[in-house]
């Protein structure tokens, strides 16, 4: 139920007031819908007595309650964090918290609470994952414990309750965004664009609606972070912390898990960190095992990139005119508008297919991420779909027993029938693939080779080889981890090395020798593959 919501100048009041009650040296931050105090060990978030199409909160009651939603929810991958919400006591001209241990007393002398606040932990701004990206310091060791963290929080949520994921809710949620930007003085100026994004929109959905239903019948739709763009994220003990979760408005939140994580991937791109995008959607998945959510990424990041949009278009428009504020307000605007728009192009009409082939401690791997990342693909590992196809994790190390069934040969031509099965879906949605897998067998090769061909499909075969010192001081340095999917020993090598099928010259291999500098690796094969896009 709506209420005539407070005026903005008793925020402004209230806020003053709290400032110079907290102690010490406080600084005031404001976002479109919040105010933070920032006093010490502590932040104080206050809400802006607002009522818009997508929150309301209008009373003192209403702000309570998104307070603590707020600290429930952020409770899951923040408790360290978020401590409590306290009531802010009045009168208004002298708005102050209570004091520890004075809570009870100021309930007892009758004195009035005006407001509600939500208490968290400070941390060094200079953490957040998009100041890091801003300076060039956001690592792939960042990207890949980020997809990790992100994986791991969305397996251990619950499906949502029927109510939610509805796919028309979907859809009117992403032509709200557009028509609320339209509608603005400032969407004035985009008129063609943002029609051409509508138009898109109700395109892609059609060819994803009965894809969501079925996720959403499958439980792919849950209660997960809601807003999760770089900003959103901290180092916390060098653990990339997501916080800030959205909590006013459970629709919002509600929703497909490919939702949650198409904003980090659209915020990295947003950042000019199209490669690390590429990274974290390929970490994330081999994490999740959700390789058929991809087909989902182009609808949900145009969808996240018209979010930041209308955060963009709302703080202009709380943003005196013609302030430096209200600039770089329109300045984001602009970006984000091209960014939805260069988002709509993720896919491609003639995807490849890359093949890589290779004993154990080659390189493979390395080498398909890298191309994944130059490509805009998924990696679709035989390791790991291997062991998950056998109800394991990636990185679980089967025992004795288990070995034999894990590899037999029955075990490997299912193995190899999934990744297909898996190519062949992205490819329908115009992502590239590489598939990383061993392939020593010609007719394993060749089964990749004419899927290719049947789906329209772009095809190389990349072989990769490392001199025996370096495939066995590979293999046995991973050995000695218990992050890699692989189970090669040095007696799987030496078995593989004998019963390999070699290349042969009418394959048209691309050979790459992976002792070489990473770099300069990955700088020649995305090269040869451009010769090889020309000439198919």
């Amino acid at each position: 139920m709506s209420h005539d919501a407070e005026p903005l100048t008793l925020h402004q009041h209230r806020v003053e007031a709290l400032r110079r009650a907290l102690p010490g040296p406080t600084q005031v931050l404001h976002t479109h819908i919040s105010t933070l105090l920032l006093s010490g060990d502590f932040a104080y978030k206050l809400r802006k007595p607002l009522t818009l199409a997508f929150l309301d909160f209008a009373t003192p009651e209403q702000r309570r309650a998104d307070c603590e939603a707020e600290l429930r929810l952020n409770r899951r991958t923040a408790p360290d964090l978020y401590l409590d919400v306290l009531p802010v006591y009045g009168p208004e001209e002298h708005a102050h918290l209570a004091a520890d241990g004075e809570t009870s007393d100021a309930q007892a002398s009758n004195v009035p609470v005006v407001d509600w606040v939500l208490r968290m932990r400070r941390f060094d701004n200079g953490l957040l994952l998009d100041r890091l990206a801003a300076i060039g310091e956001l690592t792939d060791a960042h990207i890949d414990a980020l997809a990790s963290t992100v994986a791991a929080f969305h397996s251990a949520l619950p499906p949502s309750p029927p109510g939610f994921g509805d796919p028309h809710e979907v859809l009117q949620r992403a032509l709200d965004n557009l028509d609320t930007v339209e509608d603005s003085q400032a969407g004035e100026r985009h008129r063609a664009l943002l029609r051409t994004l509508r138009q898109w929109t109700l395109e892609e959905f059609g060819s994803i609606e009965a894809l969501l239903a079925e996720r959403r019948a499958l439980g792919f739709v849950r209660e997960g972070h809601g807003d999760l763009h770089l900003g959103n994220i901290v180092l916390i003990a060098g653990e990339p912390t997501p916080f800030d979760a959205l909590e006013f408005n459970e629709g919002l939140r509600h929703g497909d898990l490919m939702s949650d994580s198409a904003f980090t991937f659209m915020d990295l791109a947003r950042h000019g960190l199209t490669e690390q995008a590429w990274r974290f959607v390929n970490q994330y998945v081999e994490h999740s095992g959700d390789v058929q959510g991809v087909v989902l990424l182009p609808f949900f990041a145009v969808y996240r990139a018209m979010v930041r949009a209308k955060v963009a278009m709302l703080r202009g428009a709380q943003a005196p005119a013609e302030s430096a504020d209200a600039t770089r307000a329109l300045d984001a605007l602009d970006r984000d508008l091209h960014l939805a728009l260069q988002l709509t192009q993720l896919r491609q009409a003639r995807p490849w297919l890359v093949a890589t082939s290779g004993v154990s401690g080659s390189g493979k791997s390395t080498v398909a991420l890298a191309l994944a990342e130059s490509l805009g693909g998924i990696r679709l590992r035989s390791d790991v779909e291997r062991k998950r196809l056998h109800g394991l994790r990636p990185t679980d190390r089967p025992g004795a027993m288990l070995v034999p069934m894990l590899y037999s040969r029955e075990a490997t031509a299912l193995t190899y029938s999934r990744l297909a099965q898996l190519a062949r879906m992205l490819l329908a949605a115009g992502r590239p693939v590489i598939v990383d897998s061993a392939a020593l067998l010609r007719r394993e090769r060749d089964a990749l080779r004419a899927l290719a061909a049947s789906s329209g499909s772009r095809f190389a075969l990349v072989v990769c080889d490392a001199p025996e010192s370096v495939l066995r001081e590979r293999i046995a340095r991973r050995g000695e981890t218990e992050s890699d999917p692989s189970d090669a020993t040095e007696q799987v090598l030496a078995h593989q090395q004998i019963f390999r099928e070699p290349v042969s010259p009418e394959e048209a291999a691309i050979i790459v020798q992976t002792d070489a500098p990473a770099a300069l690796v990955r700088a020649s094969l995305v090269g040869r593959l451009a010769l090889a896009t020309a000439a198919q």
